[in-house]
């Protein structure tokens, strides 16, 4: 194991942050993974299961099990681990600029794809290589000139030769569910399998330039920009597993999560050994662009009827809202069938404010489909 240290911009004198990587397996076995945790620096349950698959990765390197490169990053947002405000962490937004940390990652196909149409044939493996260091020196190229961008191009440089990238996330009440893309299902749908997840989100462009997406929509756009003139592999798929809410800080549940992705390495190839039977899949995949974001008209105390996980009718109440000066009850209903996989961890609601998602089947909403 190489453990390696990656300087954050100092936003002012006197301080400084790093980002840390630790390297596991053969640089020049088959393939590379890279695996982080909480971008979202106030989702701490995939934070744990990085820690307990520091100590999984170890031993199967001192036993020879490791076939591919694996690239953990235990903690991928230092900056907004320390942004806490009166004892309330405020991991999501960074504060000085009110960005998202999991959006605005630099989007660099158009540039790539400039580099390499000379070069590129008929071989997917050459034409993976090529577009593989376009990428690395396009984004070697880049300067930041903001802490925050330098923390999203460190972990951008760290992953973006790696043919499987693993985000761990959690939302805020929730069942374990996942984010990818359907050009990546049949390579994922293992995954969600081992986890466990209760539902399978989506989306080819979601929306926002989030982590996740900044590598598949590469390859994406490359093959709609060369429109078939040349072979392009999928050199990279990305999935974002959400470990549950926000409060499921456990060492069993992180064990179990960490056994499910060495379980999926295991079928993939990356660890040697039997692969382990595939679970039954708990929910099917379906569109990111058929979740209900389900809203409430009113404010007032939120009450909860449904838990993460049921699985809902159209028109099911999921919550009450209860202004307990009028006594008015605003009733709150999702408008489609299918699972309500999070809701939030809120008990007083806002006028317009989004308090659950359900996962349907036919996709209804356009354009910007993620959270803000």
């Amino acid at each position: 194991m190489h453990h390696r240290t990656h300087d954050l911009i100092s936003p002012v004198p006197g301080t400084g942050r790093q980002i840390h990587s630790f390297h596991y397996g053969p640089t020049d076995g088959a393939g590379k993974i890279y695996i982080q945790a909480s971008l979202h620096a106030d989702e701490l349950p995939g934070m744990l299961v990085a820690w307990h698959l520091k100590q999984r990765l170890a031993e199967l390197e001192q036993a020879g099990q490791l076939n591919s490169e694996i690239v953990l990053v235990p903690v991928a947002n230092p900056v907004g681990l320390e942004q806490v405000l009166m004892d309330v962490p405020l991991g999501r937004y960074e504060l000085e600029s009110g960005q998202n940390f999991n959006r605005l990652f630099v989007d660099l196909s158009d540039e790539v794809g400039t580099e390499v149409a000379p070069h590129l044939g008929d071989d997917p493996q050459h034409n993976a290589r090529l577009i593989r260091a376009a990428l690395r020196r396009a984004l070697e190229a880049q300067v930041p000139a903001t802490q925050l961008q330098s923390q999203r191009l460190i972990l951008q440089r760290l992953a973006c030769d790696a043919d499987m990238v693993l985000d761990l996330h959690c939302d805020f009440e929730a069942v374990a569910h996942l984010y990818t893309t359907p050009e990546a299902w049949p390579k994922v749908e293992p995954l969600s399998r081992y986890l466990g997840a209760q539902a399978s989100l989506l989306a080819t462009d979601s929306g926002g330039q989030s982590f996740d997406e900044c590598f598949t929509l590469v390859w994406w756009e490359l093959q709609q920009r060369f429109n078939h003139r040349f072979e392009i592999p999928q050199g990279s798929f990305s999935v974002t597993l959400e470990l549950r809410g926000q409060g499921d800080v456990d060492h069993h549940t992180a064990a179990t999560d960490c056994q499910a992705i060495i379980d999926y390495l295991t079928h993939h190839g990356a660890i040697a050994g039997e692969q382990p039977p595939l679970p039954e899949l708990p929910y099917p995949a379906t569109p990111l662009a058929a979740v209900e974001p389900v809203v409430s008209a009113a404010g007032g105390l939120l009450v909860f009827h449904v838990l993460p996980g049921e699985v809902v009718s159209a028109g099911q109440l999921i919550a009450d809202v209860i202004d307990p000066i009028s006594d008015r009850i605003t009733a709150v209903r999702c408008a489609q069938a299918g699972v309500m996989y999070a809701r939030s961890l809120r008990r007083m609601a806002t006028a317009g404010m989004v308090v659950a998602h359900v996962a349907g089947r036919e996709a209804y909403r356009s354009g910007y489909l993620l959270s803000p």
